[in-house]
């Protein structure tokens, strides 16, 4: 049976959102304590969603539907998607700065198991590519781990969440997409990525500025996968049903074609991602096969509780 979770979710222009009580919202960059690495976590408005896409937009597939309205608070996105360089510190323990998470006890951060080959093919890793190769649970986890280094919660975004943030506004199929304008000039997919991901904010951000939300790399969200959009879907609910489901990546990516690149356009992880894993199980950490699969985060405006946060990561990494 499918188990609603809770998750906590929190006139506007770029960077500055306001959100009541005469408070704004406001962009701003976050370092990792004791490193170099930054990353940058874009405001996002609240307002409303037509999640899902209409039945009459090229390139549809039944799984976008039905298209309903859902209502969203405001939050923050990450501006880009997560880098070679922010995952290499959670994956590489001894990058990690000091102090290190605890190995034991309730709060403990596990680390993936070693690469046992180059996930990047040579396609990029320091310098601002995309992390890419990591299973679901390996990105839940990258999400606790920051956690403990900067005692902000941050996780990734729901269906809706992401949907919202992509569309920034719009009610076009391709995110915020102008007039005249090509979906090349904001998105690397089949047409011109020449069969590889490429260095984050390349190209043209969307109308919240966020970068790369169609293209480059599939982006995971929080969600498991279900066929049809349920009546009763909310912004701060995730779908999640057992550890045997597969969860749910968006926006397309460099080997996609443009139908695939939609702002609605959803799909289920495929066990073929890692079907040339070595291990015996398979490894829960990286997809030996999907060099095409990265993750981007999110952060509410109400920051849970430390026995909140606890609660949340026991729920989605339990069921590995």
């Amino acid at each position: 049976m499918n188990r609603k979770i809770h998750v906590i979710v929190l006139a506007c222009c770029v960077g500055i959102c306001q959100i009541g009580w005469g408070q704004t919202l406001k962009s701003y960059r976050q370092v990792i304590p004791n490193s170099t690495v930054a990353f940058d976590m874009q405001a996002i408005p609240s307002g409303t969603l037509f999640l899902g896409s209409p039945n009459a937009e090229v390139g549809r597939n039944a799984d976008e539907g039905p298209q309903q309205k859902i209502n969203l608070e405001a939050f923050w996105m990450g501006k880009t998607e997560v880098t070679y360089d922010e995952y290499q510190l959670f994956f590489e323990e001894d990058r990690d700065p000091a102090p290190k998470p605890a190995k034991e006890g309730p709060d403990a951060i596990t680390r993936p198991s070693p690469p046992y080959i180059d996930f990047t093919l040579g396609m990029g890793k320091v310098g601002g590519y995309p992390a890419n190769s990591m299973q679901h649970f390996a990105a839940l986890m990258y999400c606790k781990w920051l956690y403990a280094k900067t005692q902000i919660f941050y996780r990734l975004p729901t269906e809706a969440e992401w949907e919202y943030a992509c569309k920034a506004g719009g009610k076009g199929a391709y995110s915020s997409l102008n007039v005249n304008e090509k979906l090349e000039d904001y998105a690397w997919i089949a047409t011109n990525s020449g069969d590889k991901y490429h260095l984050v904010a390349q190209k043209k951000p969307n109308a919240w500025g966020l970068y790369d939300m169609l293209g480059n790399v599939h982006e995971w969200v929080l969600d498991q996968y279900e066929p049809t959009y349920s009546s009763n879907k909310q912004a701060h609910h995730a779908i999640f049903k057992d550890k045997y489901a597969d969860a749910v990546v968006r926006g397309g990516s460099y080997r996609d074609e443009v139908k695939m690149a939609r702002s609605a356009s959803r799909l289920a992880a495929d066990p073929v991602w890692n079907r040339r894993d070595p291990q015996e199980p398979k490894s829960k950490w990286w997809n030996a096969d999907a060099p095409f699969v990265g993750f981007r985060i999110m952060r509410p405006v109400k920051q849970p509780s430390p026995e909140e946060v606890r609660a949340f990561f026991d729920q989605y990494l339990k069921d590995y």
